[in-house]
């Protein structure tokens, strides 16, 4: 589940003065070696969940892991078309976990239902540039709001395909995508999301999208995608952002988001099954939030009409750009409405840069599911966070997230249960 979209919009918005420039990228290229970069994550993660009156399932899920991302990704090669490649590499350690325990995403299980020790996974791409736009092929992680890789566990998904962006025009970005697998976030083979076997075959079919942003001025952004994923559903999404500087130390801005969603083909809606539903839906949220000086106030509402839940997942466990997609709950049901009320304070104001704390409560009702009609959930979820801003420990961050969850009338299967995450990340760079 992806947390907060806010940044990914802010960064279309600010897309407006800088990526979308007119200047041909490839003119500027200084060769394959000279504009390498190389970097390796480390993240260390704890991941608790405390499943409380739940007497069909886990009374907990605990376990501890240590992730490294390695990425290399060179420059292009000087010339009319510039060539290049991108290589990831991908391992995870168990640091602590436990056959009652498993089970929180972190770790590949074993048949005993134990967790390995360790794992790890990795590609490359191929990259051609021409000007102001790349093709790739070959493993690439995603960001499209119908096909976004999920990296909220110890390592991230890894999507194989192709993919175009096209910065040529000011002010637009558009890219299209063929996509044909993915490896999900704790397995380490291809087709693996939602899937328990390497050959299950209930994967990722083939999967499409087309779209762009196109950015009116620095603080009004737009966007429309599709995407069509066979066997299983066809979206639209649009957005529409504004942000707008009152004073030197005031602002406000407005998020509005919305998926359209109709089943394809076998109408398949979960790759671990071979169930299918009808999926004809709306999913839309309008967020707002008001800045002042080291406060943000954020308000947001959000529903789902139509047949069917919002269904993601499939085409990247990321793709769900609406504003209750929280820790544990999206908000997603059928006919579910859901509101959120956040609260965030930037410590830096008061003299403490790199500390943050938020806050945020989201009440839903109307969830129609399998386990209940006309269901109620809320999650409160608390976060602090500190990155370090100088000597030798220089953009290390330290994050402690915990979340609350409770659904009197069962909606997915966990009625209630206390999460907590504990994460430190490391980013250093070797090129």
């Amino acid at each position: 589940m992806r947390v907060m979209k806010w940044s990914m919009i802010a960064l279309a918005v600010s897309a407006g003065t800088s990526q979308f420039a007119m200047a041909s990228a490839q003119d500027d290229s200084k060769g394959f070696i000279e504009d390498s970069t190389a970097s390796i994550l480390t993240r260390t993660l704890y991941f608790s969940r405390d499943y409380r009156n739940n007497d069909t399932g886990p009374s907990r899920r605990e376990e501890t892991g240590l992730g490294f991302h390695g990425l290399f990704s060179s420059g292009y090669t000087q010339g009319t078309i510039g060539v290049g490649v991108d290589v990831i590499g991908l391992m995870g350690i168990k640091l602590d976990s436990g056959k009652g325990r498993a089970g929180t995403g972190l770790f590949p299980n074993g048949s005993d239902g134990r967790a390995q020790d360790e794992y790890s996974k990795g590609g490359a791409a191929v990259k051609f540039r021409i000007s102001n736009t790349v093709l790739k092929v070959g493993d690439q992680y995603t960001t499209a709001p119908v096909f976004a890789s999920d990296d909220s566990r110890l390592l991230p998904e890894l999507p194989q395909g192709i993919s175009i962006t096209s910065n040529e025009i000011k002010d637009l970005k558009l890219e299209a995508g063929h996509f044909t697998s993915i490896v999900a976030q704790d397995q380490t083979y291809r087709d693996s999301i939602g899937s328990s076997e390497p050959g299950s075959n209930r994967g990722l079919r083939d999967a499409n999208f087309v779209g762009g942003v196109y950015a009116w001025s620095p603080e009004f952004t737009t966007s429309l995608y599709y995407s069509k994923v066979e066997d299983y559903w066809r979206k639209l999404y649009a957005n529409v952002n504004w942000t707008h500087a009152l004073s030197d130390d005031q602002s406000v801005a407005v998020d509005f988001n919305i998926y359209d969603t109709k089943s394809d083909g076998a109408g398949l809606v979960r790759a671990d099954k071979d169930s299918t539903t009808k999926l004809d839906n709306r999913a839309f949220s309008l967020q707002g939030a008001y800045t002042i000086g080291a406060h943000t106030f954020t308000l947001a509402a959000q529903k789902v009409s139509g047949d069917g839940q919002y269904g993601y997942g499939v085409d990247g466990g990321g793709t769900i750009f609406l504003a209750n997609s929280i820790a544990r709950s999206d908000f997603n049901a059928e006919g579910e409405k859901s509101f959120q009320a956040r609260y965030d304070i930037n410590m830096a104001t008061f003299g403490i840069p790199g500390l943050s704390f938020m806050t945020r409560y989201v009440t839903g009702s109307g969830a129609n599911t399998n386990l209940t009609s006309n269901g109620k959930e809320w999650e409160r979820d608390i976060e602090a966070k500190y990155v370090i801003q100088s000597g030798a420990a220089k953009d290390l961050s330290l994050r402690l997230r915990q979340a609350t969850y409770r659904s009197s009338d069962n909606v997915y299967g966990s009625p209630s249960l206390d999460e907590l995450r504990l994460i430190a990340q490391y980013p250093l760079n070797i090129l």
